[in-house]
């Protein structure tokens, strides 16, 4: 399940279904369960960790925050329907727009794929600017409050313990409080303690999905000329383990990662850094590397050692008054840039079982409801990581023949923008995996493959000339006409 079969946001679906819920967690994922949750209920409190002054900084207790993050289309559809207008203040805050038809750069298979035939509006910024926006647009609703820097402590419940019925917090350096809920919602990531407590509580910890990847990756950030919006691609490949992306930010810089897949470390410094760039199988990264101009202090790493799943959907007993979400639900290979737009759609399915049911078994509504729709991105990582991945969890006849099929598709992509854009319709979430096996694609696919399936050098590599830097440009005053769009 992906963008096209999930309701759309409609605020006027959700009733008055409580006095107060509780988010833990200020993450894009928490900031988004608090806007549909504030259709509902007359207080919502998000309970934030780290502070969060009202600029767009990294947030401490969250590392990767200061590295590349993608908004894919599902995501940017989603957060313009929850904060309307969200892509204008974006670009006003300094972020872009760039119209990835022309301007992404995406190796796969030994070759890039070929540009689409429509304009593809893409906002890209920073991490902490895409959160600083969304915050300071939650912030403008009288009914939430931001508690911050606030630690959670522990979950209340009722006295037979079947119901969440509020959280202990630490305001700073204070003394704990208690702040009662009918509703708390868990998006603190992969470090949740919900399943911890649901066994200490008398309830089971939910199965949990976990591939072992062993990603470490590495970040600079350098300068962009105004006029050069280009986005690169480069991911692992099996057998090859290295892979790299850079995005255009606010700022007039790139942020570029270096991602190797089964490492002990990474690049620390410059030099280790370009040396890792000139074994890509392709020169622009490294070329820019070497030639731009360093912004950024220094390399910052991060390791990300699994792909995680928590099935919740799977328990037969779960408490009354209590809702997980984000990466604390499925957190996914940091490399396909799934993150955000995944949390986005989560939103999205609790806004629609709120407005079904209200509160009443919300938890377990609510895991039935998104476990279709993590399947894809879930499907899409776990399936490009299997190559590389320590796990046991062999695929089976019907995925081995799709993998086949996904390799041809892929190479076929390099020369046919019509496969091209149908994939990049499922990497975006647009469109669910199967949308890929339609006759007008499979026919497209199935027919042979032209000889430049392994060329190992960019067809692309120039920056824009003057006349195309003013053309992406323009794609800021073109923003209302051609926003990312839900697909029909």
């Amino acid at each position: 399940m992906t963008l096209a079969n999930v309701d759309r946001y409609d605020p006027d679906r959700v009733g008055d279904v409580g006095g107060r819920a509780v988010v833990l967690g200020g993450s894009v994922a928490g900031l988004c369960a608090a806007r549909v949750l504030a259709d509902g209920f007359e207080e919502v409190v998000v309970v934030e960790r780290d502070p969060l002054p009202d600029a767009p900084v990294a947030r401490d207790g969250a590392p990767q925050t200061s590295h590349p993050h993608a908004l894919l289309t599902a995501g940017q559809a989603v957060l313009e329907d929850l904060f309307v207008g969200f892509g204008e203040e974006l670009v006003r805050a300094g972020g872009l727009v760039v119209d990835t038809t022309r301007s992404f750069l995406e190796y796969q298979r030994g070759g890039f794929v070929a540009p689409g035939t429509e304009r593809t509006p893409t906002y890209c910024a920073t991490r902490p600017l895409f959160e600083h926006v969304v915050r300071r647009r939650l912030r403008e609703r009288d009914a939430v409050r931001l508690m911050s820097p606030c630690r959670f402590v522990d979950y209340r419940t009722d006295d037979d313990g079947r119901a969440v019925t509020g959280v202990t917090v630490r305001d700073g350096d204070g003394p704990t409080e208690s702040l009662a809920a009918d509703l708390v919602v868990d998006a603190t990531g992969r470090a949740s303690r919900t399943p911890e407590w649901l066994d200490d509580a008398g309830y089971d910890a939910p199965p949990t999905d976990r591939v072992e990847i062993d990603l470490r990756y590495s970040s600079v950030r350098i300068d962009r000329p105004p006029g050069d919006r280009r986005l690169v691609s480069v991911p692992p490949d099996p057998p090859r383990t290295s892979g790299a992306a850079l995005i255009p930010v606010e700022g007039d810089r790139w942020d570029v990662i270096l991602a190797e897949m089964g490492a002990e470390g990474g690049p620390v410094d410059r030099a280790a850094v370009l040396e890792f760039a000139a074994d890509l199988p392709v020169d622009l990264v490294g070329d820019l590397l070497a030639t731009r101009s360093w912004v950024s202090d220094g390399v910052t790493r991060y390791p990300f050692p699994a792909s995680l799943r928590r099935r919740y959907e799977r328990l037969d007993r779960f408490p009354e008054g209590l809702v997980v979400t984000g990466d604390a639900l499925a957190s996914f290979n940091p490399v396909y840039g799934q993150g955000m737009s995944v949390a986005a759609l989560d939103a999205l399915v609790l806004h629609r079982a709120l407005a079904d049911g209200g509160i009443d078994r919300l938890g377990p509504r609510f895991f039935d409801g998104v476990a279709p729709v993590l399947d894809t991105p879930w499907q899409l990582a776990v399936g490009a990581d299997r190559g590389f991945a320590a796990t046991d969890d062999s695929p089976s006849a019907t995925e081995r023949l799709f993998e086949r099929y996904f390799d041809r598709l892929l190479r076929r992509a390099h020369e046919d923008s019509a496969v091209a854009a149908a994939y990049q319709a499922v990497v975006g979430l647009e469109r669910p995996p199967t949308a890929l096996l339609r006759p007008s694609v499979l026919a497209r696919v199935l027919l042979p493959v032209g000889g430049d399936g392994e060329r190992t050098g960019p067809p692309r590599t120039a920056p824009p000339t003057s006349d195309q830097g003013s053309a992406l440009a323009d794609d800021e005053g073109a923003l209302e006409r051609d926003r990312p769009e839900r697909p029909t």
